[in-house]
């Protein structure tokens, strides 16, 4: 018994757990309740009816003259008081045109049961679209907050997977959670309360056989749940291949490695196969089941309920059996489907886990966002004995930088060595393990986040650009900057001429990632963004190192122009941008081996001059 309580308290965990999902939309959760408890009653009436009227239509008895029984507080007194009206009613109107009255009466029965039935799903239908919009909105603005280190270490085939695949199921479930709480349980209350009221034997002996077949349910519902938390999961990995087909398609064909790809997908799209079947054939099972459970019911009460009539042991008679028999194989549609939603609900569960996971992650950006906690003009930024690491191995040991406003500052070193990683830490992608960075002597931790952002331009090696066009993407972050301020961004980063060469000019659509761009426009974009954004400070990471000589000499005037009159920290192997550095550091496996300008690092034996000779600074 325990066991089975305990078992009880964790379907009702997992149904409750699915509705918190729509709370804030009690005005149409109790609609949808009121609406469905309407429905039931007419649905009952139309029902219940039917049997009685009909046996006193075609009854070929004549119809002697009627008296009034008189009303007792016992169900035997009502049935006689209703058994007298409609009796009297077919005296008075004749048996046809009685049979008219009643079958127009039923229409109008199942018409506003209708009616109501459909108001009830009109409500429902506004609550499980909320979910999906809901629980999209919530992980959008959670994976735009969770720190780079999230992104590091996740899929993002597997997080759409959730964005998508997990959100339907929740939105199945939570059609199962509403309906097993508001909607179900008034049909089984009001047809259990009519069949009580009409035989409380028969009712007693169906609540005996009853849980036989809940029990049996229940264990299936069990193994549904961890089939669908397997079969979402290996989902996710499916869409992983997916997204990295697409976005390595072009070194796919370059290696002839089709059909080696297309090997790999086939084994893990026949494994999410195997686990699918299964899921949907005890999914499957669930219907039948309960209807075969219900038809063993069914017998059970011919067969009891039909000896307790010829033996005369109970006050029913057979017209009444009939309609208890017709009420009851309408009570076995919300039991059946009870149970074909709670089947929903274990598969939702699987994907609200995996959604949970991660809503539930922390941000790790402390968010201050208090006015007095804002940046002022930056005069001097100081990176003081920083260590840092992604997982075991530090990736920065102890480094020291310092600048002032207006200052440009390059960091040169290997690959690996960490240049990278350091100016991420500046606008706090990556929160440091040990040591501070300091703008205007006070740890950037301490200050707005905000505020710190609003301070820092970035241009990376790779242009970020979106779906979107050329005007969107310029204005991202700035959205109330006007079109002459975005022209004239456009202008110093020498984008201004070739925009105007596209079809719609700055209104133009640039394909995913600014796929009809070649790569020197697209960076030129994207050093008008920072542009436009105009930042104290401004990031540049290896921006011209993928470029071509033609499109690497415009970008690097477009930089020129911005670096001027800002404070910047330049990763370069152009020797063009280093040598007019203020300051070089030389970076090697995570610490700062060597600084000075340009000059005075070729005058020693050292890595700056070895890079330099080698050509890697060039």
């Amino acid at each position: 018994m325990g066991r089975q309580k305990l078992n009880f308290k964790a379907v009702l965990k997992q149904i409750f757990q699915i509705i918190n999902q729509v709370t804030q939309y009690r005005g149409r959760i109790l609609a949808f309740f009121i609406f469905n408890l309407l429905a039931g009653f007419f649905a009952l009436f139309s029902l219940a009816a039917i049997v009685p009227f009909l046996e006193l239509i075609f009854n070929q008895e004549a119809v002697v003259e009627l008296l009034k029984p008189e009303l007792h507080q016992t169900k035997d007194s009502a049935l006689q008081l209703l058994d007298y009206h409609l009796k009297l009613f077919i005296a008075k109107k004749g048996k046809l045109l009685a049979l008219y009255y009643f079958s127009g009466l039923v229409v109008v029965m199942f018409f506003l049961k209708n009616i109501f039935n459909y108001l009830a799903l009109y409500n429902l239908a506004y609550l499980r679209t909320s979910v999906v919009k809901d629980l999209r909105n919530k992980l959008f603005d959670k994976l735009q907050r969770l720190p780079l280190q999230f992104y590091g270490k996740e899929k993002k085939g597997d997080l759409i997977s959730r964005a998508s695949n997990d959100v339907k199921e929740v939105e199945w479930s939570l059609l199962g959670a509403i309906e097993m709480t508001f909607k179900h349980p008034l049909y089984i209350l009001i047809y259990f309360a009519t069949l009580f009221y009409t035989s409380w034997q028969l009712t007693l002996f169906v609540l005996a056989v009853l849980p036989l077949s809940g029990l049996l349910i229940s264990r299936l519902g069990k193994r549904l749940k961890n089939a669908a938390k397997l079969g979402q999961s290996k989902l996710g990995e499916l869409m992983i291949d997916f997204e990295e087909m697409i976005g390595g398609i072009k070194i796919i064909k370059g290696f002839s490695a089709e059909h080696q790809n297309l090997k790999r997908f086939t084994k893990n799209n026949q494994s999410h196969f195997q686990l699918m079947l299964k899921l949907h054939r005890k999914e499957f099972a669930a219907s039948p089941l309960s209807e075969f459970m219900g038809s063993v019911v069914i017998a059970s009460i011919l067969i009891f309920g039909g000896s307790l009539i010829l033996n005369q042991s109970v006050g029913l008679d057979g017209k009444f059996f009939i309609a208890y028999i017709l009420v009851f194989s309408q009570l076995l549609t919300p039991i059946k489907a009870m149970s074909e939603a709670y089947f929903r609900v274990q598969k939702g569960i699987a994907s609200l886990d995996r959604i949970d996971q991660i809503l539930s992650r922390e941000n790790q950006e402390k968010l201050i966002e208090f006015k007095e906690n804002s940046i002022e003009k930056v005069k001097q930024i100081k990176f003081k004995d920083i260590f840092f690491k992604y997982e075991k191995d530090w990736v920065l040991e102890g480094v020291n930088i310092e600048l002032s406003a207006g200052d440009m500052v390059a960091l040169v070193g290997p690959s690996g060595s960490g240049k990278s990683t350091l100016v991420d830490l500046l606008p706090r992608f990556y929160e440091l393990e040990k040591g501070k960075i300091e703008i205007n002597g006070k740890d950037i931790r301490t200050r707005s986040l905000a505020s710190l952002r609003s301070k820092i331009g970035i241009v990376t090696q790779e242009p970020i650009l979106f779906h979107d066009s050329v005007l969107n993407n310029m204005a991202l972050g700035t959205a109330e900057a006007d079109k002459e301020k975005i022209i004239e961004a456009a202008k110093v980063a020498n984008a201004h001429e070739f925009i105007m060469q596209l079809p719609h000019a700055y209104n133009t659509m640039i394909g995913d990632r600014g796929s009809s761009l070649s790569g020197g426009q697209k960076q030129r974009i994207s050093i008008a963004r920072a542009i436009l954004k105009n930042p104290e400070i401004l990031i540049l990471d290896e921006a011209t190192s993928a470029l071509d000589n033609q499109s690497e000499k415009l970008v690097q005037e477009a930089l020129e122009k911005v670096m001027e009159n800002r404070t910047s920290i330049v990763i370069a192997h152009r020797l063009s941008t280093i040598q007019k550095a203020d300051k070089i550091y030389v970076l090697d496996r995570g610490k700062v081996v060597q600084e000075g300008n340009h000059q005075e690092l070729l005058q020693v034996a050292g890595l700056y001059k070895s890079l330099h000779e080698l050509g890697s600074l060039s």
